[in-house]
């Protein structure tokens, strides 16, 4: 496949030559042989690395509308996780990480479904399960450890779990760390980081622990004394302890304490990676919730501080390195996981960000396109205002 004409962050015009599932060059425009490539015309577009979803919970999304209490059945799980990635997908994440919660009544089924869903996106989007445990302490924990060992030896790829929610949170902390180095998987876990004793606990715990411990939404940081939450801040750098925070708003699976994001740009300051999830898609946590990395990043510009390029970074590089994921750049040997947006700065793509055409493993998976047009008149000739659509027949 041959990218023509688009346009990226540093101001240059190029095309982009995909095959294999990577980028094989990158050349001025017009100077890459085109012979029996499929062309797809991104004249009008900024081609960016493309985003991914580093905490969504595909088991509970779409449900806020629903009639009584949400349904466990597998094929409803299955159903709203592939839809919700499908979504998700359309707006540019072409790698999700679902958190999906274990025990209760419930127990394994809506991994099972999760992990049916994944099966089913393989081509269009990379999707990955955490196992959430709600107890692992004392007599009632005995089963939710035994649950947990289940889910990872079905599938689930990374741990993860509430240890705010255990009544022996160190002790939760401990047992996760354990079975996630016994098979070598990543943790994620759910805290709102309000308690520096736990935070500093933690970050001594994990620090060392290899692919890694990611934690999030850390919402209570932001009320923490500025002092004291750097110090945290320090302590979980030093760790090597990433943070995934949620600027769209909490996920349900804490209790909401006030729709606070965690102090990115001190974390940031202090050596923490950071990264930036969507949370809740239309459920408990937010019904409203979109699922749109993009907005994230947006918030993120208009309201956390950051330069536009640090926040769609948020999203996009940080948030596949917190994934476990190969780096992606706009440049020859790269994986071709890229997102073009019509645009042609991080800042508009950030405020209008209405079409999109997505990339992975070099193929076009989804596409979104968006027409603006104003009637005809005397100020929108005399402006010459904008038009977003297309001219002539497209890819």
């Amino acid at each position: 496949m041959l990218l023509t004409g688009a346009r990226l962050t540093d101001g240059r015009t190029v095309d982009v030559r995909l095959g294999g599932g990577r980028i094989q060059a990158v050349g001025t425009a017009g100077s890459l042989p085109a012979a029996a490539l499929s062309r797809v015309d991104l004249t009008g577009y900024l081609l960016l690395p493309a985003p991914a979803e580093p905490h969504a919970h595909g088991d509970t999304a779409l449900t806020a509308d629903g009639d009584g209490p949400v349904s466990y059945a597998p094929d409803e799980v299955q159903r709203r996780a592939t839809e919700a990635a499908l979504l998700q997908l359309g707006h540019g994440a072409t790698a999700v990480r679902s958190h999906v919660r274990i025990g209760d009544v419930h127990g394994l089924g809506p991994m099972a479904a999760v992990l049916q869903a994944r099966r089913s996106l393989r081509g269009l989007a990379d999707l990955t399960a955490v196992a959430v445990p709600r107890l692992l302490t004392g007599l009632a924990g005995a089963d939710g450890l035994a649950m947990l060992r289940d889910a990872v030896k079905m599938g689930a790829s990374v741990i993860g779990g509430c240890p705010d929610l255990d009544p022996d949170p160190a002790g939760f902390l401990e047992a996760v760390l354990e079975l996630a180095a016994e098979h070598g998987c990543p943790v994620d876990l759910h805290t709102d980081g309000d308690d520096p004793a736990r935070l500093a606990r933690l970050a001594a715990m994990a620090g060392g622990l290899r692919p890694g411990v990611t934690i999030g939404p850390c919402g209570g940081l932001s009320r923490l004394p500025l002092d004291v939450a750097g110090r945290a801040a320090d302590q979980l750098a030093a760790a090597g302890v990433r943070v995934t925070c949620l600027p769209q708003g909490d996920c349900a699976a804490l209790e909401r304490r006030g729709l606070r994001t965690a102090p990115v740009r001190l974390l940031r300051a202090s050596g923490v990676g950071v990264a930036a999830g969507s949370g809740a898609l239309r459920d408990a946590g937010n019904p409203v919730g979109r699922g749109d990395p993009l907005e994230a990043a947006y918030l993120l510009a208009s309201q956390g501080g950051l330069r536009a390029g640090e926040a769609y970074e948020s999203v996009s590089s940080c948030a596949r390195e917190a994934m476990g994921l190969p780096e992606v750049r706009v440049e020859a040997g790269f994986p071709a996981e890229l997102l073009a947006v019509r645009g042609d700065r991080i800042a508009g793509v950030l405020s209008l960000a209405y079409s999109r055409i997505v990339i992975h493993r070099g193929r076009v998976v989804a596409r979104t396109s968006a027409v603006r047009e104003y009637c005809d008149s005397a100020v929108a000739v005399a402006l010459d205002l904008p038009r977003q659509g297309r001219t002539e027949p497209g890819p």
